[in-house]
């Protein structure tokens, strides 16, 4: 399997290529770097896209997705949020913040849902439901690694800030952490939306926000 990591800028989310060594073929997940660096990675990897998937709905993971899936052609999946219910117009209690979710510009084709399998050929991932930063944050697990979004971060978890808008619950955030992630082997690999990578057994033991977690 091959990955390679896009880091994000600033607010920017990273952008993760993941792709089958022997068919070159390739999914992008959250798109959120400058487009020219996708395409300058695919073509460092010689490789095709076959899917874009989002870890969630927030426009930092999902900036460059017009371009991207433009030139690639490539289908879009995300989770379906017909699934579940959430306030619709939350009240913002943050003034003067500015950064906000946006509507995908794009109908996702593929509809996820929790226990869905993404393929790429020889790669198979699991989909994780995991709210809390979101209403819709989903995780990719397989092959030794999780792709976490901004569920779970290298000595940190996601952003939950009550009412700023739908899906910021803290406890549903440490539910989801618990009940699915800490489930995984310790030397799986962390992925998230933001920072560097680390390992499951790392945050169990390093994790400040996780040293309560087995309380729930």
């Amino acid at each position: 399997m091959i990955i390679k990591v896009l880091e994000g800028n600033a607010l920017a989310a990273n952008c993760y290529i993941v792709a089958s060594e022997v068919t070159r073929r390739a999914m992008i997940i959250d798109p959120g770097v400058k487009a020219e660096r996708i395409s300058e990675a695919m073509v460092e990897l010689n490789i095709s896209v076959s899917l874009i998937a989002l870890t969630h709905v927030h426009i930092d993971h999902f900036s460059a997705l017009d371009i991207v899936k433009n030139t690639t052609k490539a289908p879009l999946a995300a989770f379906d949020m017909a699934t579940i219910k959430t306030p619709v117009k939350p009240r913002r209690e943050i003034k003067g913040l500015h950064f906000v979710p946006f509507e995908l510009p794009i109908k996702p084709e593929i509809l996820l849902k929790d226990g869905d399998t993404i393929d790429i050929d020889d790669l198979h991932f699991s989909v994780f439901y995991t709210p809390g930063h979101s209403a819709d944050s989903i995780s990719f697990w397989g092959h030794g690694v999780v792709f976490s979004g901004d569920t779970l971060f290298r000595r940190g978890i996601g952003a939950t800030l009550p009412g700023l808008y739908a899906g910021h619950d803290h406890t549903q955030l440490r539910e989801s952490i618990h009940a699915k992630l800490l489930t995984l082997p310790d030397d799986t690999i962390v992925y998230p939306g933001h920072g560097a990578s680390t390992t499951i057994g790392e945050e169990r033991l390093l994790n400040p926000a996780l040293q309560s977690i087995g309380r729930l």
